[in-house]
């Protein structure tokens, strides 16, 4: 199992690599693709230095890795430029792209796998509404200390400011995505949270006293 598990981690890990180097060629914009990948690029090698001592379950696992494409993507394009993102504003006639709203959404549905996990195997936590509630709440301060990072980022850039936080005009933008992040989070731990309780007590990583 643990072999298994360790050759499907590589393979999901040489896909996003793969996809950041094609990425890379010929960006929209490189300043703000190298905004956009380098804080999730290190949050990556981290994920990869602790992987031994912490091997998250397939489900996480997955999670992350599709995440990370939809990042990458977003990166190369600018959120505002996605072509499916283009696709679904002029289908549905929506005013803006909302491929910047799918990753905050996505991003909480990750968090909320992976800090559900931390939380059980880490703590005196157990599975139940308590443990639901937390999660979020805690997906949801990941999320605005997000949008602060992301601010100061933006000052930064100055000039890439606008591609960069992809608001596309909504003075609302950041209440969204806060908000996004938390109906992914919650929506992670109800539809995935038996399928990840079943993957861990079959790997035996069980919570540590």
């Amino acid at each position: 199992m643990a072999s298994w598990d360790n050759q499907f981690a590589l393979a999901l890990l040489a896909l996003v690599l793969a996809a950041l180097v094609g990425s890379g060629i010929a960006p929209h914009d490189r300043a703000v693709f190298a905004l956009e990948v380098v804080p999730w690029v290190v949050l990556l090698g981290i994920a990869v230095a602790i992987h031994r001592r912490f091997p998250l379950t397939p489900v996480s696992q997955v999670a992350s890795t599709a995440l990370c494409l939809l990042l990458i993507v977003g990166a190369h394009y600018t959120y505002t430029r996605v072509p499916v993102g283009l696709w679904l504003r002029d289908t549905l006639g929506l005013e803006r792209n909302p491929y910047d709203r799918l990753v905050h959404f996505a991003g909480g549905f990750v968090a909320g796998l992976v800090v559900r996990e931390a939380l059980l195997r880490r703590t005196r936590l157990v599975r139940g509404w308590r443990t639901f509630f937390l999660v979020s709440l805690v997906c949801l301060a990941g999320g605005a200390l997000y949008e602060i990072l992301e601010w100061w980022l933006a000052v930064l850039a100055r000039r890439n400011a606008s591609q960069f936080l992809a608001m596309q005009g909504d003075q609302w933008d950041t209440q969204w995505d806060m908000l996004l992040a938390l109906l992914g989070a919650a929506l992670a731990q109800a539809s995935l949270g038996r399928l990840q309780d079943r993957q861990m007590r079959i790997r035996g990583l069980k919570r540590e006293a």
